[in-house]
């Protein structure tokens, strides 16, 4: 890789590799990531298009909005690039860590600035590796001597003071590394599931099964299945928010009606009704299951 700088070099004189906090990333180069990620910035004034051409074929051209990677990041960009157990034994594993998707609404701040914000929130600077501009993936690490994160209060952090508008998806904790890559691509999939049919802010992996079940379900399959659970409700609206609250109550009879502002019998003969009209005892668990999963996704007008 030094070999083939040095040789760049001797065309680009004006080529540096840049450091953090020795460098800037000057808009007036144009900037590039070897395969080491390591970035190196060149005059723009010194490039032709040809030039430009050539260099990308062998060179990854490097967004200046975007942050430069930390030693951490570099080292997880490799270990989740590669799927290589030897870049895996490279990353921190003395502590368990998780994986946490977020996205931020396009063109509300700038990935710098959220890197800033982030790290102002988190006792520790977490690796953030981007997708693109508005999405990517925290890397946190468990620490048994602080609290735990909660990140609905980093959402009205960032709400009250920069005014953005984020979804996290918050991932499992893991120990090991092996499998880094498809844990890596699970989220980025399981987020983008459940955050196109869902309005949470905050969502735990475990909330994104029965969305990852749906989207491997065809649309006409999916509809039919509507259909013949929920019947003639599937347009009762009043009714589906009774369903829906009572499942996120845990089926628990006092507890919905108190969010309902309903009579705790009024709500058992909503229910009575329900099970007489369709056959479905939604006080069942499994039962309950699969009305949830009918109501999920309402059909698009």
């Amino acid at each position: 890789m030094f070999f083939m700088i040095d040789n760049l070099r001797k065309i680009y004189p004006s080529l540096i590799i840049y450091e953090e906090g020795i460098h800037d990333l000057d808009s007036s180069y144009k900037w590039f990531m070897t395969e080491e990620n390591e970035i190196i910035g060149i005059y723009k004034s010194q490039l032709t298009p040809r030039d430009i051409s050539v260099l990308t074929a062998f060179l990854t051209p490097y967004d200046s909005e975007f942050p430069p990677l930390t030693e951490a990041e570099q080292k997880w960009r490799k270990a989740i690039d590669s799927n290589s157990s030897s870049e895996t034994e490279n990353v921190e594993t003395t502590r368990p860590y998780r994986f946490v998707y977020f996205s931020i609404k396009k063109n509300q701040i700038s990935p710098v600035l959220f890197k800033d914000a982030i790290h102002e929130l988190f006792p520790e600077k977490v690796p953030i590796l981007w997708e693109n501009r508005h999405e990517g993936i925290l890397i946190e690490h468990a620490n048994s001597l602080q609290d735990s994160i909660y990140y609905e209060e980093i959402i009205d952090v960032l709400m009250s003071d920069l005014y953005i508008k984020i979804n996290f998806l918050v991932g499992p904790f893991k120990e090991e590394t092996e499998n880094v890559t498809d844990y890596y691509s699970f989220m980025i999939k399981a987020a983008k599931s459940i955050f196109s049919y869902s309005k949470k802010q905050v969502a735990n992996f475990s909330e994104t099964v029965p969305y990852l079940l749906i989207d491997q379900t065809e649309k006409g399959q999916y509809l039919s299945i509507r259909e013949m659970v929920l019947q003639g409700y599937a347009d009762d609206e009043e009714t589906l928010r009774m369903i829906e609250v009572f499942t996120k109550c845990n089926l628990n009879i006092s507890e919905t009606a108190k969010e309902l502002h309903l009579h705790r019998n009024s709500l058992q003969y909503r229910l009575d009704r329900f099970t007489e009209n369709t056959g479905i005892d939604i006080r069942k668990f499994h039962n309950a299951m699969a009305v949830y999963l009918a109501l999920l996704v309402k059909p698009q007008v």
